[in-house]
């Protein structure tokens, strides 16, 4: 019963070894996939997640599973967490870690380039805008993904501050007025 709970430490060394290279494989592709694969979530995406959460638990426990091996595990993946907490601190660092802010609409346009690079359909914008009380595509100042994946939706009427989208890519593409109080 003891060795269906326990392991030999040459068996934890293992353990925290796999489950610190799947953490860190994980954070990897998600960078390169981009803030996409962190939005909300359909049907399709959460069997996925389902299907990663099972390939991680699997890959870091190893063939025979024990509570040993679970403790150690998620020691080391709240370990990872802390880690990657500490790195996005580091400004240099955060941008290592997590993808900017995508702008996806200037105004009433959608930027199907910006769309492209961050995997999402020109119809996945629309849910977004209508959860956001937006009537009428012109009532849109602009919409940005943001990094953690949400659809940020900003009305026109009060001016945008520069200082909230200097780090938003794509923020070329909105137009002046909307930064300044004229018309």
């Amino acid at each position: 019963m003891w060795a269906d709970l326990f392991l030999t430490p040459s068996e934890a060394v293992t353990v925290a070894v796999s489950t610190t290279g799947i953490y860190w494989a994980f954070v990897v592709l998600v960078r390169l996939l981009g803030q996409r694969a962190l939005a909300r979530m359909s049907s399709a995406d959460l069997a996925t997640v389902v299907a990663l959460g099972a390939v991680i638990g699997r890959a870091a426990l190893g063939y025979t599973p024990t509570l040993g091996a679970g403790v150690i595990a998620l020691v080391t993946l709240f370990t990872m967490q802390a880690l990657a907490g500490r790195i996005r601190r580091r400004a240099r660092m955060s941008q290592v870690l997590n993808n900017r802010p995508v702008l996806l609409m200037a105004g009433h346009e959608v930027l199907t380039e910006n769309l492209r690079r961050t995997h999402l359909a020109e119809e996945e914008l629309w849910p977004a805008l209508r959860l956001a009380g937006i009537r009428n595509r012109t009532e849109v100042a602009c919409v940005i993904l943001e990094p953690t994946g949400e659809i940020s939706v900003l009305r026109r009427g009060e001016a945008l501050d520069r200082d909230l989208m200097t780090d938003v890519r794509g923020v070329e593409h909105l137009p002046g007025h909307l930064f300044d109080h004229g018309p």
